[in-house]
């Protein structure tokens, strides 16, 4: 238990460390999750306080795209739409490799999320993911099975 208290303690440490840390242009607007999976971008940047305008006050833009027409299995295009979206902050920010981050004078280097493998559902494709399905084909009278690319762009060399 202590164990467990103290990992998420670091973690959220570490996140507070990574998400706040490294901003020399106060105006510049940071990307801090840009989930293509789960069509989520989380921004941050600091604006002046609505209270004290000398000072700044860290602002957070969550931009969620539902995917209207997404199949509850993106790889089976006769599967039925999707209607339950789960978005998780913890899961969508969740670090799998090691980054560098400047903790007051010096440069730490903090090691990555032990629980990085994913069996959430993406929302769309992965577009450098190659997708196939097979599908009864009629030719000439006679039912065929054949393959075909859900996305073709990253299934096809040039």
């Amino acid at each position: 238990m202590k164990t467990s208290l103290l990992f998420w303690g670091a973690l959220a440490v570490f996140l507070g460390a990574a998400l706040a840390s490294d901003y020399e242009n106060e105006e510049e607007e940071r990307i801090i999750v840009d989930n293509k999976c789960k069509c989520a971008k989380v921004t941050s940047r600091f604006v002046p306080s609505k209270d004290n305008p000398q000072e700044n006050v860290l602002e957070r833009n969550i931009r969620i795209i539902v995917p209207l027409k997404s199949k509850q299995n993106i790889t089976d295009p006769t599967s039925p739409l999707r209607t339950t979206f789960v978005y998780r902050m913890s899961e969508l920010c969740k670090q799998c490799e090691p980054m560098e981050v400047e903790l007051t004078d010096r440069i730490v280097t903090a090691e990555p999320s032990n629980n990085c493998t994913s069996t959430d559902a993406c929302y769309t494709y992965d577009r450098n993911k190659c997708y196939t399905t097979t599908f009864p084909f009629l030719y000439g009278g006679e039912i065929k099975t054949v393959r075909a690319a859900l996305t073709p762009a990253s299934c096809y060399a040039d």
